[in-house]
């Protein structure tokens, strides 16, 4: 499969307004497994979720008394048609324990887009948004989650980071990623495996449609976000390896595991950087065309009149050079 045929599933998502991507209950599993301490007593609403094939919704229900939930809310978009929403809080059925079964239906007088004032409305409510979000709308589905300053864990591309709406909340350690997917690599079921998009893509035998770069994003701390990046290369006596850029004082790094362990100065790192990212070890100077959040970065990206792929420009806190 060429890389373009890869990269291209995404914006072919976008340009088809094709956004019903379920996600697997294992990645669900190995990702929420790093947050549990922030969900008790807590209000979680799934605002993204088609309650029939969510695994979202599933692992909340059947997690609701390991986690401590206080009330697990999803609900369904149906366009251009009366949608409805389903409620756990309370054991129903009085069998002991609350789950799948003590879930509660009621209808929305509308279709349970997101953006609608009724989704607001329990957006409102609630206190931790987990789902996968629509790939055509993720600035906007993020912009509303910031304007309601709610904590979430959502799905998207990586290539989001690169968003100016996104990036500046990033920059101000107001969203971070969170674990991660293994190798970057996601599958989702799909219920549009013969759409064009998909060309390449479709696993006939998984049933699966597979998304290169996917990454979470989120504001819930977790371990690995504090994690101290090793670094064993030096910039003394290997200068020739980091070149400078041509209309900024900044050296280039091609890859995270090179980020040099003497080098006090700024330098430009490619974007999955992030997913390394400790706030106590490095600071995010902007993004290298970003002109609205730095202005000086813009046109860093370049050496020796070759352009190169996006930057994060960055610096070593000083108590941390070693």
């Amino acid at each position: 499969m060429s890389k373009e045929t890869k990269n291209g599933n995404l914006r072919a998502a976008k340009k088809n307004k094709n956004d019903e991507f379920y996600t697997q209950l294992s990645d669900i599993e190995k990702e929420l497994i790093h947050y549990k301490n922030h969900f008790k007593n807590k209000i979680v609403f799934c605002n993204c979720d088609d309650p029939k094939e969510s695994n979202f919704f599933q692992y909340f229900a059947l997690n609701f008394s390991h986690l401590g939930l206080k009330k697990l809310i999803t609900t369904h978009y149906e366009k251009d048609s009366q949608s409805y929403k389903l409620v756990v809080e309370h054991d129903i059925n009085k069998d002991g324990v609350i789950n799948l079964d003590d879930a509660i239906r009621t209808d929305l007088k509308g279709d349970g887009d997101f953006r609608s004032q009724e989704s607001i409305e329990i957006l409102k409510e609630s206190d931790i948004i987990v789902t996968n979000p629509p790939f055509s709308l993720f600035r906007e589905y993020i912009a509303q989650l910031m304007k309601y300053d709610k904590k979430f864990l959502v799905i998207g591309s990586m290539n989001a980071i690169t968003y100016k709406e996104i990036f500046k909340h990033i920059k101000e350690s107001r969203l971070w990623l969170g674990n991660g997917f293994q190798s970057g690599n996601a599958y989702f079921k799909t219920s549009h495996h013969t759409d064009s998009f998909a060309k390449g893509v479709y696993n006939e035998e998984t049933g699966l449609v597979k998304f290169r770069n996917i990454v979470w994003y989120t504001n819930l701390d977790h371990k690995k976000r504090h994690e101290e990046l090793l670094l064993y290369k030096t910039y003394e006596g290997n200068e020739s390896d980091y070149p400078k850029y041509d209309n900024y004082d900044a050296i280039e790094v091609s890859k995270t595991k090179d980020i040099p362990k003497d080098y006090k100065g700024v330098m430009g790192v490619p974007i999955t950087f992030l997913d390394k990212f400790n706030p106590e070890q490095f600071e995010i100077l902007g993004l290298d065309d970003h002109r609205a959040i730095y202005p000086k970065l813009a046109g860093c990206n370049s050496i020796n009149g070759q352009k190169i792929y996006r930057r994060i420009v960055i610096k070593r806190k000083i108590d941390k050079i070693q």
